[in-house]
């Protein structure tokens, strides 16, 4: 059974930093096969993706979170974090964690059950 297990939440003040992670088990293949994302939902608001690390450690990063957040991943304990520092109030959402990787037959995708920050002073 796979597992996407997030955690690092919790209430911070505006310009302050919080370190989400995401533990993963069950997976077919090798962690480090998978492309891992981290999503995030705000009240009101669609889901929308924040930011992407591939198999190679290459990074992608949503326009509004460059320079803030870093995206990494420790493929020995299949675990993905986000470094998120100098946090806004608009960044506060549910964040969730997002595994997906292609097979011959389509795609396998997995969800989080994500991980609530809010920044507020």
């Amino acid at each position: 059974q796979v597992q996407l297990v997030e955690s690092g939440g919790g209430l911070v003040q505006p310009g302050g930093s919080l370190r989400l992670s995401c533990a993963a088990s069950g997976f077919t293949f090798r962690f480090s096969n998978y492309v891992m994302s981290w999503y995030r939902q705000a009240p009101g608001k669609e889901r929308e993706l924040v930011a992407t690390i591939y198999s190679t450690d290459s990074t992608d990063y949503t326009d509004s979170v460059k320079g803030r957040f870093t995206i990494s991943r420790a493929n020995g304990q299949a675990t993905v974090y986000l470094q998120m520092n100098s946090l806004k109030p608009e960044d506060t959402a549910v964040y969730y964690c997002y595994a997906n990787r292609p097979v011959n037959w389509g795609r396998l995708e997995y969800w989080g059950q994500g991980t609530q920050v809010t920044v507020s002073s």
